[in-house]
């Protein structure tokens, strides 16, 4: 039996291709304590939270030995707790403890862990009480007083994003992590992906909070609120506001904005109808000319801004849609411009990089932003909170007219490979719902980082690349520039896509996969699964656009 057996507290644990010891432990049942560890970094063993006991009585890090057969480990003596017990001190005692009053109160795994192991009190006095904020960027804001130097920042930048914006600088007890010579944060290669907030265990990155201004447009008699929610956000929503993990909260998410006290409430969805309508055009345009290909997609603003800082050569083969965000506000904006009262327009997104895209000029009219504030899934959740809102007791409720109807199409943007599915129905002749089956089984779905395959089109045949993650876009662009082709390359920043946006609520592999199956069940459930098939189309280009499809609808990047 200890052949393919190794022992957790006296427990019999089978082996079956784990990488290493923490998760033959999580196996058997046992929640080890960790910081520094994620199933999607390197390992890197800084913590020593999750040291076991081997059978000699040795200490050994569970995240970085591999399993071994026969082996005997306890995950719980009197030494392993005495010892975690003083590295949670150690690191207290470094660390600025105005708890109540951080960004991540009450999700810090700091927090979590010094209350798990009855931290009452920290016999060193504390070094690093003032706040030491870097608030430059628009989209983030990094305290390094709250900094244990874990490195998951460093490594999800530099490993999984390919920006290289954070890393370590100095050594021994000066030790850090800084941007290069101590630049501003807004003054790096910063994309603003925010994804080194999403695993920060402790608040040293976090997500900038723009809700006070949300309060106060809300509270102004004077002015009219309208809000859009993005499709990855229904999704997420859920386990912090007690209702079902992964489930389709868009009903709930709308009664909560209306007691909030919002005029206006929309579903950005339309805007990803309209993306798809004006993409699939452009797409089929530029293959029958030959030219400019392949095309990326520009829904993603920090992959935009990675391409204007790395690949400025490439922006041409962007596509000049706006993103589903800046569409739909444009759409809001114009429908107000002759209105009495001024117009202040809010976009509640899973993504933080969405903040600096309401900023960027281009999207700045008459000095006036289209979309006037950005929060987060998570800025959300904190203002239902504070106004007391009993999410999971609300009936469910529909978004206004005249943009009210949606298609599944739309919905399937917030996850990896949707952009892409989407399209590929609009631009296939055969719109039986077999083909809308097999088109959802060519390989744009799952959670890789890079996919491909190929679509038969016409006399020709379509290559087409879906990747999510930054440095797997980098691998991509950098085949591309070798000579093989593609004729269609999607690109989110966040692995996975939006439903593990930097602003959505942190979660584990489980629960993205729910999210996923969330969005993609909303579209099963749909009457309308394609976008050219949303009757509200026809009214926006008749009596909206009114032939103003580049004004309204598209974009020119390369300014910044």
């Amino acid at each position: 039996m200890s052949a393919n057996f190794m022992y957790i507290d006296g427990i019999p644990v089978k082996i079956e291709g784990e990488k290493n010891l923490l998760e033959i432990i999580r196996k058997a049942g046992v929640k080890m304590p960790t910081f520094c560890y994620h199933t999607e970094l390197s390992v890197y063993g800084a913590c020593r939270m999750c040291m076991v006991e081997n059978e000699r009585g040795q200490l050994e890090a569970s995240c970085s030995t591999p399993p071994r057969a026969g082996g005997s480990y306890k995950t719980n003596t009197a030494k392993l707790r005495k010892y975690r017990k003083m590295i949670l001190e150690l690191l207290l005692a470094n660390h600025c403890r105005d708890c109540t009053t951080c960004e991540n109160n009450g999700t810090c795994k700091l927090q979590d862990l010094a209350d798990r192991y009855q931290i009452e009190g920290v016999r060193f006095p504390n070094t690093n009480t003032e706040p030491k904020e870097d608030t430059s960027s628009v989209s983030i804001v990094k305290d390094s007083s709250k900094c244990i130097l874990c490195g998951d920042c460093v490594r999800m930048c530099n490993e999984v994003q390919n920006v290289g914006a954070i890393d370590f600088a100095h050594r021994s007890s000066k030790i850090s992590i800084s941007t290069a010579f101590n630049k501003p944060m807004s003054e790096t290669s910063c994309v603003g992906c925010g994804q080194c907030a999403a695993v920060c265990p402790t608040g040293a990155i976090v997500v900038k909070n723009n809700t006070e201004k949300v309060w106060e447009a809300l509270g102004d008699s004077n002015v009219i609120t309208s809000v859009q929610v993005a499709p990855a956000v229904r999704v997420a929503i859920g386990k912090a506001l007690h209702v079902g993990i992964g489930e389709d909260g868009m009903g709930r998410i709308v009664a909560a904005l209306r007691r909030l006290g919002f005029d206006e409430v929309y579903d950005t969805t339309v805007g990803a109808d309209l993306t798809v309508i004006e993409e699939a055009n452009e797409f089929l345009e530029r293959v029958t000319k030959g030219e400019k290909l392949p095309l990326f997609t520009s829904c993603c603003p920090a992959w935009i801004r990675y391409c204007e800082k790395k690949h400025p050569e490439l922006l041409a083969n962007v596509s000049t849609c706006r993103s589903p965000m800046q569409m739909f506000a444009s759409l809001i904006n114009d429908q107000h411009k002759d209105a009495e009262k001024k117009i202040f327009h809010v976009a509640v997104m899973p993504c933080t990089a969405k903040k600096f895209e309401a900023v960027r000029e281009e999207f700045v009219v008459d000095g006036k932003q289209n979309v006037d504030a950005v929060i987060t899934t998570q800025e959300l959740i904190r203002m239902i909170k504070e106004a007391g809102i009993v999410f999971e007791e609300l009936e469910p409720e529909a978004v206004d007219m005249p943009f009210g109807t949606i298609s599944g199409a739309g919905v399937i943007f917030g996850v990896t490979g949707g952009v892409t599915e989407a399209v590929l129905r609009q631009v296939t002749t055969d719109k039986s719902r077999a083909v809308l089956d097999t088109i959802a089984n060519i390989g744009q779905r799952g959670s890789e980082g890079i996919k491909e395959f190929d679509l038969p089109f016409g006399e020709t045949t379509l290559h087409i690349g879906v990747v999510s993650g930054l440095k797997n876009a980098e691998t991509l662009i950098q085949r591309v520039k070798a000579g093989e082709k593609f004729d269609l390359i999607e690109v989110m920043a966040c692995p996975r896509g939006c439903i593990n946006g930097a602003g959505q609520p942190f979660c584990d592999v489980d629960i993205k996969e729910k999210r996923s199956k969330g969005l993609y069940a909303a579209d099963k459930v749909s009457s309308i699964r394609r976008s050219e098939e949303n009757p509200i189309l026809d009214t926006i280009y008749k009596d909206i656009v009114k032939g103003r499809n580049h004004e309204l609808l598209h974009v020119h990047y390369g300014k910044h």
